[in-house]
């Protein structure tokens, strides 16, 4: 009896899973199999807010898989003992996984492959799992990768999406194969207290609600603040629990502009994660220096009271602050609020953005090396950004993108009883209202924040 493991990474699902399709097709019995990666775990990304929506999505892919007539093996260690272990359990001669562009997962495949081959187990790779275009599958003529979003949005839109496939209806999986229970949510300490449940169930339920009364009005709701009409999808796509493919393809089939600008999304996700592949130091380096001499968090000339204020949402700035708590509150923040938190650290405040990236990372549910990494450099200048010194007012993104101040009160209760522009400039009130508000002074003028960022890109705009 033929027999092959499926290593479940950043596709937690059974809908449109290609390497759980093959293993089907190829072996009688498959085991499905997922490793807390103790490495992962030990270089503190596996941080609360992501292991306790992780624990929601194993919990639900094992009930899925009981459905089914299989379960989930669970087990905790390095991943290529770990799989060795399993193949020689079980029997098996082949392995399946999806493809990642980080260079951790890179290198993981590699070892997968040198300590298997000793087994005698195939190790396969499937592209376009956690992607609708795979790193690498579309390049310009002159580079191995794109370094500017729209000539790669052009070339992404001639490639259309695979075909979604269905969920098995059955999963037959060995006697005998040792596994440990999926970690639990409720055992998992430091969570945000509004942070979302994970799991195929629920981000395939969001997809169909976003489908059916979101998505025609995206493209002119998708930064209004307090509107929350983006689909919330992130966290889903992240862990794969939604395919990108299907995704894709059903917004495709729906058309019209909110479509088309939701799609743009899901290539620019791409499109970080192909920069990632072909520069995997980028998730730690500038992807174009400007030779910044950044402040940093401690030591001389930094900026800890400024950083410390900016994580806790109290930088006198109403608009950056409110984006901050619900960063807090929720493990999630609104894309605009992310574009314009991170650009008042950076750019305003000249801290060093591995800061502001590191911090996102700490609390992001969705926290995706690729794009959040990337995302940050493109703020600060040293990405992808066609307009490097660009410098996002909160003041204006404020009147722009929240002008009635909802999405503040929404997060500042101090702020609650306020009104008009004094939502997001408390300061201009009577004193004596400013008093007892127990709302802070701006941390820093914008202008000053302006003049020195001039400054150090050399007096360039």
């Amino acid at each position: 009896m033929s027999r092959a493991i499926v290593l479940f990474t950043c596709d937690l699902r059974l809908h449109d899973h290609p390497p759980l399709k093959a293993a089907l097709r190829a072996a009688d019995e498959v085991v499905p199999l997922f490793v807390r990666d103790r490495a992962i775990e030990s270089a503190g990304f596996a941080v609360p807010n992501r292991a306790a929506f992780l624990a929601d999505c194993l919990a639900d892919l094992d009930s899925s898989l009981r459905r089914r007539g299989g379960r989930l093996v669970v087990r905790g260690g390095d991943v290529v003992e770990e799989v060795g272990r399993t193949a020689a359990e079980a029997g098996a001669d082949q392995v399946h996984l999806a493809a990642s562009p980080s260079r951790y997962a890179r290198a993981r495949e590699d070892r997968l492959r040198r300590a298997l081959e000793t087994q005698g187990v195939r190790v396969v790779v499937h592209d376009a799992v956690a992607h609708v275009v795979a790193p690498g599958d579309v390049t310009p003529a002159s580079s191995d990768h794109f370094a500017v979003f729209t000539p790669y949005l052009r070339q992404w839109l001639r490639r259309p999406p695979r075909p979604v496939g269905s969920a098995p209806r059955s999963v037959r999986v060995p006697d005998g194969v040792r596994g440990e229970a999926p970690p639990e949510r409720a055992r998992v300490a430091g969570t945000s207290p509004g942070l979302a449940r994970g799991g195929e169930k629920e981000g395939r339920a969001r997809l169909a609600a976003w489908l059916r009364g979101g998505l025609d009005a995206y493209e002119e709701r998708h930064d209004d603040l307090a509107g929350d009409a983006t689909s919330r999808l992130s966290p889903h796509l992240h862990f794969g629990t939604v395919s990108p493919v299907e995704c894709a393809r059903r917004a495709q089939e729906r058309g019209g502009p909110g479509a088309e600008a939701f799609v743009r999304q899901l290539a620019w996700r791409d499109f970080h994660h192909q920069v990632l592949a072909a520069r995997p130091r980028s998730a730690a380096e500038d992807y174009r220096t400007r030779h910044d001499a950044w402040r940093g968090a401690d030591g001389p000339g930094g900026a800890a009271d400024e950083v410390a204020a900016w994580k806790r949402g109290r930088t006198g700035y109403p608009i950056v602050d409110a984006a901050m708590r619900q960063l807090a509150h929720e493990g999630w923040m609104h894309n605009r609020g992310r574009l314009l938190t991170a650009s008042f650290l950076a750019k305003t405040l000249y801290v060093d953005w591995r800061v502001g990236a590191r911090h996102f990372l700490d609390l992001l549910v969705d926290g995706d090396v690729a794009n959040n990494q990337l995302n940050w450099q493109w703020v600060a200048g040293t990405g992808t950004d066609t307009r490097p010194n660009r410098v996002l007012n909160p003041l204006v993104q404020a009147r722009r993108f929240d002008p009635d101040g909802a999405y503040v009160r929404r997060w500042i209760p101090e702020l609650r009883d306020v009104r008009g522009r004094a939502a997001h400039e408390p300061w201009r009130l009577p004193a004596a209202d400013r008093a007892r508000l127990d709302y802070p002074e701006p941390i820093a003028d914008l202008a000053q924040g302006l003049a020195r960022f001039k400054r150090a890109r050399g007096g360039e705009r």
